[in-house]
């Protein structure tokens, strides 16, 4: 039995590749193949653009893809969503689809482009928006660049994590379109097979759990029997830190646990002052709660 995936090729590659890199499914590529070997032989890989990925998947040509539930939604793919992975390009953070318009436009608020063109990518999404919102606008098809048609064009919608390049670009944001987020996606049939859905469900987890360990960080520690309670007060878990004796003349306890990234730094500190000693911090690949 083997799984036809699909991955999104572009600007998503190499984060969609560090995924399923700590998820265990590593993936090695040629610069001009797009056909990745992966690490599980059942899985056979092919890159396709993100904004047609879905709709592969919904014509049974691939068993299962991963793309943006923007390009699903412009597509209007009927697919089955195994899942949600929030991660993008630069961060974990999901990605937005955004109505942007130069700094000293006079366009404030969705109801002043009526009769305005606007220039993106995502067309019948900024269509379908603008309809709910009473609005009427010229949209047209972007072929990518789209902040250069600035000038050309009375607005943009395009897509960003951070906002930066729009700044950089002397853009100002007027309102959020579209909020997505990659979906782990599989058409109908391949989800209706007992064999092909195991396995997908089993790389999904193995997915969802690299995402949770990108915030997360194992933590060792010894400490004396004596101090062992005020450590312990100390250390937020998932469950409870593990606890083992360590053998010598004198009672010492050796702490495991996995925390939050973001509190290192302030509780290693106070580790230390409880009586903590031999702290380690080591990075994790997979945290499957």
């Amino acid at each position: 039995m083997t799984i036809k995936l699909g991955l999104p090729k572009g600007s998503l590659q190499d984060a969609t590749f560090d995924l399923f890199r700590c998820a265990g499914l590593a993936l090695t590529v040629g610069k001009r193949s797009y056909f990745p070997v992966c690490a599980d032989p059942d899985v056979e890989v092919v890159l396709f653009r993100a904004q047609e990925l879905s709709r592969y998947v919904a014509d049974e040509i691939l068993d299962a893809g991963l793309t943006g539930a923007d390009w699903i939604a412009e597509n209007d793919s009927d697919v089955h969503e195994i899942c949600e992975l929030v991660y993008s390009r630069q961060t974990l953070q999901p990605a937005r689809w955004v109505l942007a318009v130069p700094e000293d436009s006079d366009i404030r608020s969705l109801k002043d482009l009526e009769g305005k063109v606007i220039a993106t990518e995502l067309v019948d999404t900024t269509r379908r928006y603008l309809a709910e919102h009473g609005v009427k606008a010229t949209v047209e098809f972007s072929w990518g660049a789209t902040e250069a048609k600035v000038g050309l064009v009375s607005a943009i919608v395009d897509i960003t994590e951070t906002g930066s390049s729009l700044r950089a670009n002397r853009l100002r944001i007027v309102e959020t379109i579209m909020v997505s987020t990659p979906k782990f996606i599989a058409n109908h049939s391949s989800w209706a097979d007992v064999e092909k859905r195991k396995k997908l469900e089993n790389i999904a987890l193995l997915l969802r759990g690299a995402i949770t360990a990108r915030e997360k960080v194992g933590i060792k520690l010894n400490v004396a029997k004596a101090d062992l309670n005020k450590v312990l007060k100390l250390l937020p878990a998932l469950r409870r830190p593990t606890l083992s004796t360590l053998s010598g003349p004198e009672e010492w306890f050796a702490v495991e646990t996995v925390i939050d990234e973001n509190i290192v730094r302030e509780l290693i500190p106070q580790l230390k002052h409880a009586g903590a000693q031999g702290i380690i911090e080591y990075p994790l690949n997979k945290v499957i709660e």
